[in-house]
């Protein structure tokens, strides 16, 4: 049933319900008790539901200091992230050690000299646990970021070059190879 319904007892008078408007009922104190019973589960059906979505929201973070933890790396679109293109390039980098922590939810990072230019205290949704693995080998190439978390590509060498004609004009379509990444993930 709509809300107003299950609020008033009576149907919304609306276009759809104008053929019930010569019909009456009787107000009595069986109308009055189903009232309030589909009053009272509507409500709890409302307070089961906002509690259901007030803990999925979000998980307490913290971090001791010696711990090490991954940072979200968020370049602007379209900028290729550590030569991996669209859903599968990274989104963290590190790990990194937490230094000590600055309030509640920040804390401040032991960052490489590459990332001096970043400001090193963090908030904790920026972070990430990182757990150790004796198998796990982390190597990345130096990347110079700048103080936005972007970083420059620089082209290498012209691939393939087309013309691609349309009605009033030709236009020419370029393939570029760009640094840091090989021949499979130029653009075009």
């Amino acid at each position: 049933m709509a809300p107003y319904e299950a609020l008033y007892g009576i149907k919304c008078r609306s276009p759809i319900y104008w053929d019930e408007v010569g019909k009456k009922k009787v107000l009595g104190p069986e109308l009055v008790e189903q009232t309030v019973e589909i009053i009272e589960k509507v409500r709890n059906c409302i307070k089961i539901a906002q509690d259901r979505q007030k803990y999925q929201r979000r998980k307490d973070l913290q971090f001791e200091a010696g711990d090490k933890v991954f940072l979200k790396f968020a370049p602007t679109k379209g900028v290729v992230r550590f030569g991996k293109r669209g859903k599968l390039a990274p989104r963290f980098i590190g790990p990194f050690k937490i230094l000590e922590r600055v309030g509640d939810v920040a804390y401040r990072l032991a960052l490489p000299p590459e990332l001096a230019a970043v400001h090193i205290v963090f908030h904790v949704s920026m972070l990430r646990k990182y757990i150790y693995d004796q198998n796990h080998v982390i190597c990345h190439e130096v990347l110079e970021v700048n103080r936005d978390m972007t970083y420059e590509e620089n082209p290498v060498a012209v691939l393939d070059k087309k013309v691609h004609k349309l009605r009033n004009r030709d236009v020419t379509l370029i393939k570029v190879q760009w640094s840091r990444h090989g021949q499979e993930e130029a653009t075009g």
